[in-house]
This record gives structure tokens, C-alpha cells and sequence, in this order.
């Protein structure tokens, strides 16, 4: 007995080795290491952070240069911070991680993972999944802190999904490269309309998976970088992201999730709804801020069709929000519903941070008796 013992022992132990080359079973929520909590022996690794083995991380294959990155790091007088945990990866000139996931094919699938920029000023990530890929810039910045989350959709063609970050800049220094920590993924399924709503996804509830832990939202990124739009049924069609925020670290006006206009004019999502030739509709939303020390005087813009109404909002940046009509007359079988912040804003506590309204509860109702 003690010898078949030793025998299944050893067993589970290749099968531990080897898991990094076998798709995991896909749940909602962090990546198995997606916090890379589990790391590289010291033996394997140069100067301290240089990753020499392309899977001495578990769960992760790597390519390029690759550091293995502990919280409170220098590198001259920078001091490199982990938001979760006391680990990330850093990946330099051309550098890219990857991971393989089951999953069911014609389903859409989000990652969300967190960065940040070290040395260059333009950094930005190639997302790939299922053969989908699109370019985020991460210089613009969007939290106190340094690190944002972002969010990146795309549909299974097969059973076995490879989902890839990767650095394509070039730097004199091969280690100015971005930050990466927490990367988990989510099932985005289908909205429908209701007899209650017309617009499908109208209170933003179906999103991008958000971590517990991180108090920044999500950034869905514009539709020109992302075909699927994480925020099912809606569109981002501006040059820059919006937010997704949830009720535990923000203000929200209804249910658990809400979206924040954090770049001006350039922050726009759109819906278009089935409307009837003639028929009088109502579209009704709720405006405020997320609490987030994002304060002066806000105006969101709303279109249907070639309709608009703006809402000014009075923002103190602790939390608030008021309701906002716009009443018309349907002119085709397809009407565009958008909303775009008229200002930019920055956080009163971190200057540097944008900002913005919180759009939420968006609903849209044909009247009999307008």
C-alpha cells in the first residue's frame, strides 16, 4: 500500500509541473494565478526579477523579458507598488504572457486585468483572445494610484482559448515595460428587452467582472479596440474608454453597477433600440457622481436620434443623482440612443485623475397617450 501510495504521489506531482501547458477549467473571477502570488524559484531567476524559465510562473507560459516583480521593488527612484497581493509581472520589450482556458465555443468572454505604467509614456498592451486582438493605451491615467483595470471581450471559435497580454513597444531599456496583476475573466451573456424597456442592459448590470479588492472600476475600452464590447448591448463609440463602477466602492444610482463619462466629449456610449415610425417614446435616466471626489458643475448630453436634451448636474464629488426626460417622436425602425459627458473633470483630491458623471437606470418606453 505504501508503495502505490508513493507511486499516485509522485503522479499528482507531474501532473502539478506540467499545468502549465493544460487548459483550466473556466470559472468567473481571477485566472488560476491570475495574481501570480505563485512565483518563479529564486533559482530561476537573474538579477533577482528576470524570469529565465518560460514557465517557472505556474499556470502562465512567457515570452520575452519578463520580471517577476515584488511590492515595495526600486528601480532607481521609482517605487514600484502591487495593488492585490505582494506580486506582478513586468513585461519589457516585446513580452507577453499567456494562459489557456476552456471554454464553449460561440460564448463571449471578457478578461479584466489591472496595469500600470513604469518608465515610457506611451505605453500600451496587445489583448489577444481567440484570435481577436486589439491595442489599449495605458498612458492615460485614471486612478490615484497609478493602476487601472481594464476590461477585453471576445467570442470562443474553439474549445481551448489562449488568452494573451503582450508589450509590443521597443525601449532603450528592455525593463520600462508595464505592470500587470489580477487578471480574471468573466461569461458575458446575450441582454434582452423587456415590456418594462426597449434598451436592453439599461441598468448596466451585465458587465465586465469586477475585482472586490480594487476600488478604480473597470475601463471598457472604444469599440475601435474592442469588437465585443464588454458592456453587452452598448457601444463605446468615442477615442476614449468609460468606467465601469460598482456600488461597494462608488456611489450608484440603481442596482450594483453603473458606467462614469471619465473623458469629456471623447466618453461616449450609444444603443441603437427598435423604435416605430410615429410613435412617441420616452427615455428616462438617472445622472450623478460616483463619489469619488469628482466635483464641479457637470452636463450630460443625451441623443435620440436627432433629439437631445442636456442635463446639467451640480456635483460636490460625495455621491448624488437626479433624473432626466427626453420625450420624441420615433423617425425610423432603428433609433441611436447616446450619452456623452460636455465637460472634463478631474479628481479634486489628484488632479491628474479624470473624471466624470455617472449614467445609470436608462430606460425607453413607447407612450399611447403621449
Amino acid at each position: 500500500m505504501g508503495g502505490k501510495t508513493m507511486t499516485a504521489c509522485f503522479a499528482v506531482a507531474l501532473l502539478l509541473c506540467a499545468v502549465g501547458e493544460v487548459a483550466s477549467a473556466f470559472v468567473d473571477g481571477l485566472l488560476p494565478n491570475g495574481n501570480f502570488e505563485y512565483g518563479p524559484k529564486k533559482s530561476e531567476l537573474i538579477n533577482g526579477t528576470v524570469v529565465v524559465d518560460p514557465r517557472a510562473i505556474p499556470r502562465w507560459e512567457l515570452t520575452g523579458f519578463v520580471e517577476y516583480i515584488e511590492s515595495g521593488h526600486r528601480q532607481g527612484d521609482m517605487l514600484l507598488v502591487v495593488p492585490e497581493g505582494y506580486y506582478a509581472v513586468r513585461l519589457g520589450n516585446e513580452a507577453s504572457i499567456k494562459q489557456k482556458l476552456n471554454a464553449t465555443v460561440g460564448l463571449t468572454y471578457c478578461i479584466t486585468f489591472s496595469a500600470a505604467r513604469t518608465c515610457a509614456q506611451e505605453e500600451k498592451l496587445n489583448i489577444t483572445g481567440s484570435g481577436d486582438s486589439g491595442v489599449i493605451p495605458i498612458q492615460t491615467m485614471y486612478s490615484s494610484n497609478g493602476w487601472d483595470s481594464y476590461g477585453f471581450c471576445f467570442k470562443a471559435t474553439s474549445p481551448v482559448m489562449e488568452v494573451v497580454i503582450h508589450n509590443p513597444g521597443v525601449e532603450e531599456d528592455p525593463a520600462c515595460g508595464p505592470l500587470i496583476d489580477s487578471v480574471a475573466a468573466k461569461v458575458l451573456y446575450p441582454p434582452r428587452p423587456s415590456k418594462l424597456n426597449v434598451l436592453k442592459n439599461g441598468g448596466f448590470e451585465e458587465g465586465p467582472y469586477v475585482f472586490p479588492n480594487t476600488s478604480w472600476g473597470v475601463l471598457i475600452p472604444p469599440n475601435i479596440e474592442d469588437d465585443n464590447c464588454p458592456l453587452p448591448a452598448w457601444t463605446v463609440e468615442s477615442l476614449k474608454a468609460v468606467k465601469y463602477i460598482d456600488s461597494v466602492h462608488f456611489a450608484v444610482p440603481q442596482g450594483k453597477r453603473a458606467v462614469e463619462l471619465v473623458a469629456g466629449r471623447e466618453s461616449a456610449i450609444a444603443q441603437v433600440a427598435r423604435t416605430i415610425v410615429g410613435k412617441t417614446y420616452r427615455l428616462t435616466f438617472a445622472v450623478g457622481d460616483a463619489s469619488n471626489a469628482c466635483a464641479g458643475s457637470m452636463v450630460v448630453e443625451a441623443f435620440a436620434g436627432k433629439d437631445t436634451v442636456k442635463v446639467p448636474y451640480e456635483s460636490k464629488g460625495k455621491g448624488g443623482f437626479k433624473r432626466a426626460v427626453l420625450t420624441f417622436v420615433a423617425t425610423a425602425t432603428r433609433t441611436r440612443i447616446v450619452f456623452f459627458s460636455t465637460f472634463y473633470h478631474t479628481r479634486s483630491d489628484d488632479f491628474s485623475s479624470l473624471c466624470g458623471p455617472v449614467i445609470d437606470d436608462v430606460k425607453l418606453l413607447s407612450l399611447r397617450k403621449p
